[in-house]
């Protein structure tokens, strides 16, 4: 009898492991879709495709997601031509839950300011004062006139940054904005000369920034977020699925399912090196495969690129505590990861850049 009972179980296992690679055959067999594709707005409705179909690594899979979770991971997605691969949400987060941005907003100011300039009501070369009136820092008139919207855009204005000092950081007031270099000679991370560029924006547009941002991008792609006031900081807050679609808004080069939402010549120069200080920097949006890169701590270049592990022509938006939005022209991914810390508290990219891709690796080959 105890014989008999074995078989039957030896029996069922394999009648289990066979319907199995069955159905794991079947799946890879089903074909991948072609072309782009666009969520609708309004909708929770998001077209997927699986690993299996895409032949990656699955059995990479599950070391991938203990490794998101054990790093304050909340919300983790993969996106391939627009299609849903991965969505993972970890440590009490779901897929309606609201986290900051951080300073990956930052690229999308940047693309704020493009659909500025291509609406003709603002260029980024010309003066700084030409918007924000002549008083807006403590420069001489002579130094003042040097800087240009560009170089708020690649950290060049040669404002004193203040680097490691949180108030004066931050604040964007004209006692705060104190002469360093002349613009265009040194590249420091400097959160103050940033934020500018956000009233540059109401200035030439005659709205808030808020609404700005809400009419010309969100609304079109279907973006859930909002702008907060915190610490002297304006931030975003969106879902995870808010960050995947602006991320798929910067892969398909600024063109949401036919409409333009920023015109392709200035996408590409966000996109490329924007100065020799720093390689690794476009306009407020990181970039690997350089030959150099600064940090946001320093004003020393520091040799290689950005991110060893990542294809060479992914660009990234990074916040603070490791916000992520991954972009991959070359293997059509977006990827994003927002959440808590993974260990340092950088305020851009950090060292979890690297292992993270290490373990996206194993999954995707």
């Amino acid at each position: 009898m105890k014989s008999l009972s074995i078989v039957l179980l030896s029996f069922i296992m394999m009648f289990v492991i066979g319907c199995s690679n069955d159905a794991d055959t079947i799946e890879n067999e089903i074909p991948v879709p072609s072309g782009i594709y666009f969520p609708p707005l309004g909708e929770d409705t998001w077209e997927t495709v699986t690993s299996n179909q895409l032949q990656w690594n699955t059995e990479n899979e599950e070391e991938l997601y203990a490794y998101l979770q054990a790093t304050n991971t909340k919300g983790f997605i993969i996106l391939k031509n627009g299609r849903i691969v991965v969505e993972k949400y970890f440590n009490g987060h779901d897929q309606n839950t609201d986290w900051t941005w951080f300073s990956a907003a930052k690229s999308l100011t940047a693309t704020f300011v493009g659909i500025a300039q291509d609406e003709g009501i603002l260029n980024i070369n010309n003066k700084t004062s030409d918007y924000l009136g002549p008083n807006w820092s403590q420069l001489t008139t002579e130094k003042q006139d040097l800087i240009m919207v560009k170089h708020h855009l690649t950290m060049t204005t040669g404002l004193t940054p203040h680097l490691g000092d949180f108030a004066p950081w931050v604040c964007s007031l004209p006692i705060c904005l104190e002469y360093t270099a002349d613009a265009g000679t040194v590249w420091a991370y400097h959160q103050g000369a940033f934020m500018l560029l956000q009233e540059m924006i109401t200035q030439s547009s005659g709205i808030s920034f808020q609404e700005y941002c809400k009419t010309r991008v969100a609304d079109k792609i279907g973006m859930n977020g909002y702008w907060t006031n915190s610490l002297g900081l304006n931030i975003y807050n969106s879902d995870t699925r808010s960050m995947a679609r602006f991320g798929l808004l910067m892969h398909n080069k600024g063109v949401w399912e036919g409409t333009t939402i920023v015109s392709e010549s200035y996408f590409n120069e966000m996109t490329n090196t924007s100065q020799d200080l720093n390689k690794s920097y476009g306009y407020l949006w990181w970039l690997n495969g350089k030959e150099n890169i600064v940090g946001t701590t320093s004003t020393t270049a520091l040799a290689g690129p950005l991110v060893p592990n990542a294809p060479d022509d992914m660009f990234a938006a990074l916040g603070a505590n490791d916000q992520k939005i991954y972009v991959v022209p070359s293997k059509e991914l977006v990827i994003i990861r927002c959440g808590d810390s993974a260990g340092e508290m950088q305020l851009g990219p950090s060292s979890f850049d690297n292992e993270l891709w290490g373990k996206i690796n194993a999954v995707i080959p």
